[in-house]
């Protein structure tokens, strides 16, 4: 038998059939919750739980901390109701209000970035325009193959979507894009969703960290807030295992040319070779940079493996950064989801 479940933000209750989360009765309720993995991994679902109780599925303490169950905090996709309840999803700070599109696009450009990243233009046809915030995300659909999030690389000013896809081996859409993809060809683009975009109102420090395909949110991110002109000052560490890995290094070197609050750090975990690179964990190479620094007032944008966020984000509260400040974009496989 169902249970009802209220949702302070939606207009109407919530009939939960038993083993089901809150999030799956909202998504299959066609309801728009905040959502991102789905699996207890990023913590986009995360919600106060008002009155009653459910019952947790395994999740990371990345997307929900020991500290944030014990205050009341779910993640609704991981929480099934025992009984009647009431929840309230987690408003973010500077609320990013866009209209979620639904838009048919062409293939106008399409190149390899590195041996297992594909950077893919495409240009808007119907459903247009996408607004969004830099950093966040929209979920593309190749032809007739299984649909997959990936994080927009452009600015939101920028008409011309651009996304970084990484060739996963085994991955199920994988030789469909490697492939079979052409320029001219159709995709389907629906969006924006994601929580860990560019707070515009925020004038302090930010320290971006980006690994692999990551890069794309923290490119948009780092656009966006370089031409804003605020003169904040802003650093890029972007970490790959070796020097075959990296890509856009010239893109990001020309900006640290012409604006000298910007400073990009590439880090290479495992060099094949002898290099002038800074080299080891993203985590401590950042933390060793920060030393004894004043962390008040600054935000962290982190986008890249989940291994690589979690670690990042461990290293930048342990220097006193809150982790309320800190905005992370774990790229979850569709294994990791399982």
């Amino acid at each position: 038998m169902s249970v009802t479940v209220r949702v302070r933000q939606l207009d109407r209750p919530l009939a939960v059939a038993p083993g089901q989360t809150i999030l799956d009765a909202a998504l299959a309720a066609g309801l728009d919750y905040p959502c991102g993995c789905t699996s207890g991994n990023c913590g986009a679902c995360k919600s106060v739980l008002l009155s009653g109780e459910v019952e947790m599925l395994e999740y990371s303490e990345f997307a929900l901390s020991e500290e944030e169950r014990d205050a009341g905090y779910v993640l609704a996709c991981r929480a099934q109701p025992k009984g009647p309840c009431e929840v309230a999803w987690v408003e973010a700070d500077d609320v990013a209000m866009h209209p979620r599109r639904d838009l048919v696009c062409r293939v106008i450009e399409l190149r390899d970035a590195t041996h297992d990243i594909r950077v893919l233009r495409l240009a808007v046809e119907s459903g247009g325009p996408l607004a969004f915030s830099a950093g966040q995300y929209a979920h593309l659909v190749f032809d007739r193959q299984p649909g997959r999030d990936y994080s927009m690389a452009n600015r939101p000013d920028d008409p011309v979507l651009e996304f970084h896809v990484r060739l996963v081996p085994g991955g199920a859409v994988t030789p469909y894009v490697k492939d079979r993809l052409a320029l001219g060809d159709q995709v389907k683009v629906k969006g924006p969703f994601g929580t860990s975009y560019w707070r515009e109102a925020h004038k302090g420090p930010i320290l971006a960290l980006a690994g692999g395909s990551g890069l794309a949110p923290i490119k948009s991110i780092v656009d966006s807030a370089l031409k804003s002109g605020r003169g904040q000052s802003l650093m890029l560490y972007f970490g790959v295992r070796e020097e075959r890995d990296l890509y856009l290094e010239d893109h990001f070197r020309a900006l640290a040319k012409a604006h000298s609050n910007f400073k990009f750090v590439p880090v290479l975990s495992q060099p094949g070779a002898p290099t002038a690179r800074r080299t080891g964990n993203l985590a401590d190479v950042v933390a060793a940079d920060l030393g004894a620094a004043d962390l008040a007032g600054a935000k962290s944008y982190l986008a890249g493996p989940p291994i690589m966020v979690e670690s990042a984000v461990k290293a930048l509260t342990a220097k006193g950064l809150k982790r309320t400040d800190c905005h992370a974009d774990a790229f979850y496989t569709q294994a990791d989801r399982r």
